[in-house]
């Protein structure tokens, strides 16, 4: 299996269970593994706003709200370190947030797509 191919399957492992535990059905999920690494999960509205949970490959889990398509999404908290935290880290992180608890702060990675496949490889499902 070639890196890109690991890395894929990984991520979309990881965010299966994210959405398991945060509730959010199969189809309210998308990924992508491009010349970035990201994920969205789609958390529903909150007082007449889009909810998101988003993740990328630099800065990890945040929680934002929708504006007008095809413009940035206005983020509201986030997580922090680590890059891969457990779905049931991510699945409080949300709550909290969505409970008017405040996130961290902005976490940056350097973006070692080896280093993320071999994070993202449990969550991996056996061919």
């Amino acid at each position: 299996m070639g890196r890109m191919d690991e890395l894929t399957e990984g991520l979309a492992g990881y965010v299966r269970a994210v959405a398991q535990q945060v509730g959010v059905p199969p189809e309210g999920t998308e990924y992508e593994v491009s010349d970035t690494v990201t994920a969205y999960l789609a958390l529903g509205e909150d007082t007449e706003r889009d909810l998101m949970l988003v993740w990328s490959d630099v800065h990890g889990w945040s929680v934002a709200v929708e504006t007008a398509p095809f413009e940035t999404p206005v983020v509201l908290a986030h997580l922090g370190h680590p890059l891969v935290p457990p779905p049931r880290v991510v699945a409080r992180f949300v709550a909290d947030v969505l409970a008017g608890r405040p996130g961290g702060p902005e976490p940056t990675a350097k973006g070692n797509r080896q280093a993320l496949a071999v994070r993202l490889r449990p969550y991996s499902t056996p061919r």
